[in-house]
């Protein structure tokens, strides 16, 4: 082989690689194979559709293993002082506010769908680039927010969520700003369909029958007839929404899709979207705490999503993700508000409630990996007879 041509394993691209040909594949797809690599987001397309070696044009990258010649170095210039990190009450509280009004965006919105009245894409557009910026900027503080949850405003929040997660999950793989823009508005823009459903059927305490099941799968073509109309380049967006019901195993809905089938991105809709479902109250269960809903993504992962995605995902959230409910082995309940991505068992929490005594104590902050405590399991609120929502928003933010 000529030294401009290299066979590298498929977790050994970058951004800026030239692929002149997929060498090894378990996947049965056609590919058009010639091409840079612009960024993360492909690398982990061809991953998902089972690509697992190809060969590199080096002559034709624009980096290269191999440096061929000393670059002089550039004038350092002065050093820019650090921000001063902000403390969790500032980052909670500023995202408690953006959160409340995407919220007022998004009820209006959702609004103006059930009535029927005319809708575009780029009312949620704006909203949308407010959580990504949140995300690069606090993404502990807005995670945490996913799992304050109002009763009652599941639709609501879910959209909210789904961006969310979706923005913080593709930044944690590396994506590009462009396509993780995208797979935010992805997420808000999922379940909007679901405005149009009768609400007898949305609060149906037991499962759907055949002919309402049918009437809830339409809101894939809803989110999808509305992207249509926005004539909008976005096929990010139009992917998830189309995919985001499908599974590994061609069990889901629309159309039944499997495997090398479905894209990464629609795979990643898939595992955030059970996620957010899982740990929220519903009219036929109870919302499961956020770790038991990750072993319940693991233990789904083998037929219905991707077990690959699932770990990565199960990293980026953390063992406890941040606005977990957890009872310390003081015996103090606490909040999860700041990821340890060092040591994960050891997030920084708030404390504010003895398990020994049934009785509120002042808000503290523990970072335990430098106090004698540690998480010994995550709780639901109900099993203390908690109001976690009104909790965070009463006393919480305002302590911190």
């Amino acid at each position: 082989m000529s030294e401009m041509y290299k066979i590298y394993p498929v977790d050994d691209l970058k951004p800026g690689m030239f692929v002149n040909q997929v060498t090894r594949q378990t996947g049965q797809l056609k590919i058009k194979t010639q091409g840079l690599v612009k960024d993360h987001g492909l690398i982990h397309k061809l991953k998902a559709r089972g690509i697992l070696e190809v060969e590199v044009d080096l002559s034709r990258s624009i980096i290269s293993d191999e440096l061929t010649m000393d670059s002089p170095m550039e004038e350092e210039g002065p050093e820019e002082p650090e921000k001063p990190q902000a403390s969790e009450g500032e980052t909670l509280n500023e995202s408690h506010r953006l959160y409340e009004q995407a919220k007022s965006v998004q009820s209006k919105f959702f609004k103006k769908v059930r009535k029927g009245g005319k809708v575009s894409v780029t009312e949620l557009m704006g909203t949308s680039a407010d959580i990504i910026d949140s995300v690069f900027d606090n993404p502990d503080a807005l995670c945490c927010l996913t799992l304050i949850k109002e009763k009652d405003q599941y639709l609501l929040e879910h959209s909210l969520n789904c961006s969310i997660l979706m923005a913080v999950f593709a930044r944690h793989l590396g994506f590009d700003k462009e396509l993780i823009d995208e797979l935010g508005l992805a997420g808000l823009m999922m379940d909007v369909g679901m405005a149009t459903i009768p609400e007898d059927i949305l609060s149906k305490p037991g499962a759907l029958d055949g002919p309402e099941m049918q009437i809830v799968e339409g809101h894939v073509d809803f989110g999808l007839e509305l992207l249509e109309q926005s004539e909008l380049d976005l096929d990010v967006v139009r992917d998830v929404l189309a995919n985001h019901h499908e599974r590994m195993d061609g069990s889901g809905y629309p159309r039944g899709k499997s495997g090398d089938y479905l894209s990464v991105y629609a795979r990643m809709a898939a595992i955030v979207d059970s996620y957010d479902a899982m740990t929220s109250e519903r009219p036929w269960r109870r919302g499961m705490s956020p770790t038991q809903a990750l072993k319940r993504l693991l233990a789904s992962s083998q037929g219905l999503l991707d077990q690959s995605l699932v770990q990565q995902f199960i990293r980026c959230v953390g063992v406890h993700p941040v606005g977990s409910l957890v009872k310390l082995k003081s015996g103090k309940l606490a909040i999860v508000v700041r990821a340890n991505k060092v040591d994960p068992l050891c997030p920084v929490v708030m404390s504010f409630y003895s398990v020994r005594t049934n009785m509120y104590n002042e808000v503290k902050r523990l970072d335990l990996s430098k106090v004698q405590d540690e998480i010994e399991t995550s709780v639901r609120p109900e099993e203390f007879k908690i109001n976690l929502t009104k909790f965070f928003k009463d006393v919480l933010l305002k302590q911190v």
